[in-house]
């Protein structure tokens, strides 16, 4: 797989990328290596990385709780600490291995302490290879609410492994499907059609599904990596589905969904405002409601739940002057940002997606 070149870091898979992180490693001569894993990345995939990293530099190990509800301020000051116990400096690396969560985290971590140290992704779940881990979006969530307080900071590397995705259950590997699908629904027709039918896909064929996922994103983070335009369009899907994931997150008597649970129903029912709107045909919605179904359970969203995760709406990172902006779909392939609607209609789309 060829590496790819994001604007001040690469992207590389597999040997090439433990090549050039050992190369990171010699030239920049750290004075510390700090991996950050939660249990499962510690338990899985730290035996693998670790033989890989040729270094004399001390590596010390910060696991933390896996789980969204541990992506807060306070884990964060609680690392921060440790780092300085640990005698962390300006010439120290922070290497983040695991999921969203641990990249994300980890990233919002490395770039804040001591003004910014630098850091490594290593992502090891399909949701963090194919989007959390690209783009320099690292950051925590607040109160329940998704990615409140962050930086945009770029990592020094981004090493691709897919030999982990062979440690996860097949909830977490359709969790970071739904971002590959939205990455084909906004920008790429060819890489949403490969998903049609996801039973036949191969595992053989899923590094190159992988590559062409991040090959998108990175090319619109590039042309935009502020998020004051196109950019935006990634988020398409996530202002009612982390509005979903945070009710549900929030709700003691709700089963916290995968980030990609709760993206892929918010893909439905965002692809049914842009029909509302003319933007795409009933047979392209038809398409993506079917496909999404195919791959994904239906979430059950009772209708006196509606208005509250309505309400959570206007906390979405890309409202502007108090409104809710949208970005929606402008054909399969294609997408327009700063789209806005009225709550009937979300209500709406709500009740289509329940039927």
């Amino acid at each position: 797989m060829n590496t790819i070149q994001a604007k001040d870091y690469s992207i590389a898979f597999t040997e090439e990328g433990y090549k050039l992180l050992n190369q990171n490693i010699k030239e920049n001569e750290y004075s510390k290596i700090f991996i950050i894993v939660d249990e499962n990345s510690n338990e899985l995939c730290l035996p693998n990385v670790l033989p890989q990293i040729e270094t004399t530099a001390e590596i010390e190990i910060i696991e933390l709780e896996s789980g969204e509800e541990n992506k807060t301020i306070e884990t964060c000051v609680q690392i921060w600490n440790v780092l300085i116990e640990l005698g962390a400096d300006r010439k120290s690396l922070v290497i983040n291995l695991g999921g969203g969560v641990i990249t994300d985290m980890g990233g919002f971590i490395a770039a804040t302490f001591k003004r910014g140290i630098p850091f490594i992704n290593i992502p090891t779940t399909l949701l963090s290879m194919v989007d959390a881990a690209v783009g320099g979006k690292n950051g925590v969530d607040l109160g329940g609410l998704k990615n409140q307080i962050g930086t945009i900071t770029n990592p020094e590397l981004i090493v691709i492994d897919s030999r982990f995705l062979e440690t996860l259950p097949q909830n977490q590997l359709r969790s970071g499907l739904a971002e590959m699908l939205k990455h084909g629904l906004i920008a790429e027709k060819s890489h949403w059609e490969k998903f049609k039918n996801y039973a036949e896909i191969s595992f053989e064929n899923f590094d190159i599904l992988i590559a062409e996922s991040i090959e998108i994103k990175n090319k619109i983070v590039t042309e935009d990596p502020t998020e004051n335009g196109i950019r935006k369009a990634l988020n398409f899907g996530h202002t009612i589905g982390h509005a979903i994931e945070t009710y549900f997150l929030e709700n003691e008597t709700k089963k916290t969904l995968l980030h990609g649970e709760a993206i892929a129903a918010g893909i439905i029912m965002e692809s049914y405002i842009s029909l509302d709107k003319k933007l795409i045909t009933l047979e392209e919605f038809s398409e993506i409601k079917t496909t999404l179904n195919s791959i994904f359970e239906t979430i059950e969203i009772n209708e006196n739940e509606h208005q509250n995760i309505i309400k959570l709406l206007i906390h979405d990172k890309k409202n502007e002057y108090g409104k809710v902006q949208f970005a929606l779909l402008n054909g399969i392939g294609n997408c327009k940002i700063n789209q806005t609607t009225d709550n009937e209609t979300i209500i709406k789309s709500f009740l289509d997606y329940k039927n």
